[in-house]
């Protein structure tokens, strides 16, 4: 995978952060989600290339970047600390400006990046999420179901790194299978990736880490956000999948992204919720769209 790309290990405040870079052309970051990495953007990453110079990266705690452990204010791995260390990667590589697409908690620090760093980001793409705040505003037992590993993930004590630690193999493709995707959708290689991360305890708490910051910290600066009326300014879009917990629940999730950023455009892909392992020319081409726009 990733044929022509350079890697990188780039030290941040707290953290060196795993980083691929290939093409030329306008600089574009792109951000993985719960449970993978950069691995992600294997089908993607690659037609992007031919038109933008494409950072990948795997978020602090995620794939081959460093797990540092969490805090009891969850802090490490907050949104905001996820997003300054993204801009330091960005800036490190001598760009102080760049286009940004995450999806699933990608998607979170990219929204929580263009709110800190405005003036950083000339576009934002969030795949197949609605912001956090609305995700914990709006459950039910639908919700709740689907969304169950926010409430699991989030208890303390270590109850989830114990249990998911006792067989990560089967975890992970319960994950990967279950949020309207086959299990089959993954390039072997991927897969692979995403086992051999999922296997070290120290990414297992990281990611619970991440979830337990959503649920305290991340809501706390949100909520601040909202008060304060900021939103995010630049063009935005919104893709999310059809067959997705995302594309199931919400009637309108590109209306309830309007809130937050009034700028925003988007559509329904044919895909669950790992849209750009699933529907990659699809991905591919809505992002070159809107990118060279």
């Amino acid at each position: 995978m990733f044929e022509g790309f350079t890697r990188h290990r780039i030290a941040t405040d707290g953290a060196e952060i795993h980083t691929l870079v290939g093409g030329e052309g306008p600089p574009l970051l792109l951000l993985h989600g719960f449970p993978q990495c950069h691995a992600l953007w294997n089908r993607v990453a690659p037609r992007l290339a031919e038109r933008f110079t494409v950072v990948l990266t795997d978020l602090r705690g995620y794939g081959q970047s460093s797990k540092p452990p969490g805090d009891s204010a969850h802090e490490t791995y907050c949104k905001r600390t996820n997003a300054r260390d993204q801009v330091a990667v960005m800036a490190a590589l001598g760009f102080d400006r760049f286009r940004l697409a995450g999806h699933d908690r990608g998607a979170r620090v990219a929204h929580r990046l263009v709110l800190d760093h405005p003036d950083r980001v000339d576009r934002a793409a969030f795949l197949d999420v609605v912001p956090t705040l609305e995700v914990f505003a709006r459950i039910d037992q639908r919700m709740a179901t689907a969304y169950y590993h926010w409430f699991f993930l989030i208890q303390p004590n270590r109850l989830a790194e114990r249990l998911i630690g006792s067989d990560p193999d089967f975890y992970l493709g319960q994950v990967l299978g279950s949020i309207g995707s086959s299990a089959d959708i993954f390039e072997p290689e991927a897969m692979e990736a995403y086992r051999a991360a999922f296997r070290d305890p120290a990414t297992v708490h990281a990611m619970c880490e991440d979830y337990r910051a959503a649920a305290s910290i991340d809501l706390e600066h949100d909520r601040e956000d909202r008060a304060a009326g900021r939103k995010v300014d630049c063009p935005a879009l919104f893709l999310w999948g059809r067959d997705s917990a995302v594309g199931r629940l919400y009637d309108d999730p590109l209306g309830i992204w309007r809130g937050y950023a009034p700028a925003i455009a988007g559509h329904v892909m044919p895909a669950g919720h790992f849209i750009p392992e699933e529907a990659p020319e699809e991905t591919a081409q809505a992002l070159l769209d809107f990118f060279t726009e």
